[in-house]
This record gives structure tokens, sequence and C-alpha cells, in this order.
């Protein structure tokens, strides 16, 4: 094995480490703004100190995924819940498990309802949607990509 001169580490080739972070909360009320302020943190992160581009609609996209998400596991879910973000391709992908092993499901349009919208949101403005039970509970991913097309279209699930 060769030594490397003048004290300097021998430098190999670049390991892809991922970007992300992961935070527990007790289902309080107060876990969800503190979640938003996790996705506001995490894409200023990633956007400064990784030099990922961050669109404002992706900024805001993320916020309003996590606050639904979260919202959903402190009202419905006992106990608490995992919030975990990480970037994959472009896209910041959004997990969130909870002890509730009911699985959510989109309700049919109507215009005359009031609330329960968010996972008609999410569907609408994430890349991607997934839903697994778990041995507790269950853990719901979803994506969003975090720049927008050089055309100035927001960029998401194709219609």
């Amino acid at each position: 094995m060769e030594q490397a001169s003048s004290g300097e580490e021998r430098r190999s080739s670049p390991v892809r480490r991922p970007v992300a972070t992961a935070v527990a909360y007790d289902g309080s009320p107060q876990s969800i703004a503190d979640a938003r302020a996790v996705a506001r943190e995490f894409l200023t992160e990633v956007q400064s100190v990784h030099g990922l581009p961050v669109s404002a609609r992706a900024m805001g996209m993320v916020q309003l995924v996590v606050s639904e998400l979260v919202t959903n596991a402190c009202k419905f879910a006992p106990g608490p819940c995992l919030l975990n973000l990480e970037m994959d391709h472009g896209a910041v992908e959004i997990t969130v498990w909870d002890t509730d092993p009911a699985l959510p499901v989109a309700r049919a349009a109507d215009p005359g309802r009031v609330g329960q919208h968010g996972l008609e949101i999410i569907m609408a403005v994430c890349q991607s949607f997934e839903v697994h039970r778990e041995p507790v509970g269950k853990r719901i991913k979803a994506a969003v990509v975090l720049a927008d097309d050089p055309g100035g279209d927001a960029a998401g699930r194709m219609p």
C-alpha cells in the first residue's frame, strides 16, 4: 500500500452519500409546525450547501405535503410519528410513518365538502405517492421534484 506524501491522505473516488434528515414527533399539534420548519431548513441546506436547485414552487409544495402528512398522522394516529426527507434523483422523498394501520383513501370530488382534501392535493402535486402497511402502523411516501423545467412549467405528476 502506498503512503501519501506530506501527510496528505490518499484521495479515492467520491462516495455518493444521501442528503437526508429524519425527525421523530410526539403527535402534538406543535409537531406540524416543527415538521414544516424541518422541511424548510432541509431544502435550504440542499440548495446552499449541496448546490441543488430548489424552485420556489418546490419549497412551498414540500412544506405543504409535509404539513398534510404530519397533520394526518397527528390527527388520526395515536402516539408518535416519524418524518424522513431524502434527496433522490432531483426530487425530495417525503416519508411519514405513524401508528395507525388504516390506509388513507382519497374521497370522491365534492365541491361542497369542507376539509379532507389533503390526500387529493398531495396526489396532484407529487411526482409519486405510495402507502405501505407496516408491522406497526403505515408508511406514506411522496416525492416532489425540486426544479421546474427550463420552459418554466412546474415539474410534477404527468396528466
